[in-house]
């Protein structure tokens, strides 16, 4: 992937916690905690993230982590949920920040590479990642493709609230809760990103 293609960066959470996001950023992990707020991560994923080094350095639940795209699997096992989930954009230009890092895939993949931004961009397979569909002939390649697909940007300890563009929603439903619970933030109903097509 290059730099200039990427547009925007994606964070996937619950409608619930996008107030505290625009008051205190999206939080790694670790800060998360502090705060009382809705989980849509998945405890055995985040078993195996709590034992990784990033580059040797810090560990991943200090970074908080965006997708490149957040039509994934990740998504996808979430999908009938979608009215209670949203997706914060998020600017491109996080990357050129100091400490960001970027995988090729999930991050807590046995397989995964990391790359210090923006340069690191290098390492993600751009077709893969925005591909509409991760179905492939053999096992083996769907595998590969499905853990391509939620390649990561970690960003050490928080993204700034001044980060996040607007939200998307899957629906109308999604959209008047948050323009009820935030209504300065702009939004934007995109079912397709939510596995949702053709609904309203």
């Amino acid at each position: 992937m290059r730099r200039q293609s990427l547009k925007e960066l994606h964070y996937i959470t619950p409608i619930e916690n996008v107030s505290l996001i625009l008051k205190y950023g999206i939080l790694s992990h670790v800060r998360a905690r502090q705060i009382e707020h809705l989980s849509v991560a998945m405890g055995r994923v985040q078993d195996r993230r709590d034992h990784v080094r990033v580059l040797g350095n810090r560990w991943l639940h200090e970074y908080a982590n965006l997708y490149f795209c957040a039509r994934n699997p990740m998504m996808y096992k979430r999908k009938d949920s979608h009215e209670d989930l949203c997706i914060l954009p998020v600017r491109a230009e996080i990357v050129d920040l100091p400490g960001v890092v970027i995988s090729d895939r999930n991050a807590a993949s046995a397989e995964v590479s990391f790359a210090p931004a923006a340069d690191g961009l290098s390492i993600v397979n751009y077709r893969l990642v925005f591909a509409d569909s991760w179905h492939q002939s053999s096992f083996q390649a769907q595998r590969e493709h499905k853990q391509t697909k939620c390649a990561e940007v970690l960003v050490p300890d928080l993204v700034h609230p001044g980060f996040v563009l607007g939200a998307y929603a899957s629906g109308t439903t999604g959209y008047a809760l948050l323009r009820y619970k935030c209504p300065s933030l702009s939004v934007t109903v995109n079912p397709q990103l939510f596995f949702q097509k053709g609904r309203k």
